[in-house]
């Protein structure tokens, strides 16, 4: 039990990006997909389960490994370009209910992101809709020294809310996005993604499981303190 159930409040709030606050996760498939096609590999449903959550070194080495590029770096250009691409074309979207979700939660504490996605990409994300202003921090995994599910990301989060992981909830709808908010010790809310479901064992880390951003914010408003 963190320390956050014991005492029935939560101070602060991490939401995992992709799959959370955007529509997005697909996006990321097609792009790897179409880079290792590019490059003479089939890529995979596994491929997209294995590299969901990882950092940006991470999951570029096993696609360049995968389609022959040794230069990581060269791969992680593409893909994030392709990303960045999607969004200016308006393809990535904010998920209903996903605004009132940190809009009202930032009204009660300071609330961040934990993202796998590189931090110009979560930047962009963020001016595009709107949302830079209610986040008191973000960090992408690519500032930590390992991707999701190891809880890096997460710890990082909360040391920049200057909060201790154990007082925060961590929302998050993949498997290793899971893992690493209850590895950081955080109560964690899930809201599983419907096209890539997180794995049970991953799944039963999870305090409570929302149907949908909607949801996630009438439980996390059941635990978090009056409006500022």
């Amino acid at each position: 039990m963190t320390d956050a159930e014991r005492t029935g409040l939560y101070e602060g709030v991490v939401f995992d990006m992709d799959g959370v606050l955007v529509e997005s996760e697909h996006l990321w498939e097609e792009n790897w997909v179409a880079f290792a096609a590019q490059h003479g590999y089939a890529w995979q449903a596994e491929d997209t389960g294995r590299c969901q959550g990882m950092s940006v070194p991470e999951w570029a080495s096993y696609l360049g490994e995968k389609s022959g590029v040794a230069d990581w770096h060269d791969v992680a250009e593409a893909v994030i370009a392709g990303m960045i691409a999607h969004l200016h074309a308006g393809n990535i979207v904010l998920l209903p209910g996903s605004e009132g979700m940190v809009r009202e939660s930032a009204a009660r504490v300071p609330i961040a992101v934990a993202s796998s996605a590189p931090r110009r990409l979560i930047e962009a994300v963020l001016d595009e809709t709107g949302l830079m202003p209610v986040f008191s921090a973000f960090v992408s995994s690519e500032e930590v020294p390992r991707g999701k599910p190891s809880p890096d990301v997460y710890e990082e989060a909360a040391r920049r809310l200057g909060l201790d992981p154990t007082r925060c909830a961590g929302v998050e709808d993949s498997s290793n996005g899971l893992r690493a908010a209850a590895a950081a010790g955080m109560t964690v809310i899930a809201i599983p993604n419907p096209v890539y479901p997180p794995k049970q064992d991953a799944l039963a880390l999870a305090s409570r499981i929302a149907t949908s951003p909607d949801d996630a914010r009438r439980i996390l408003l059941e635990r978090l303190p009056e409006p500022r």
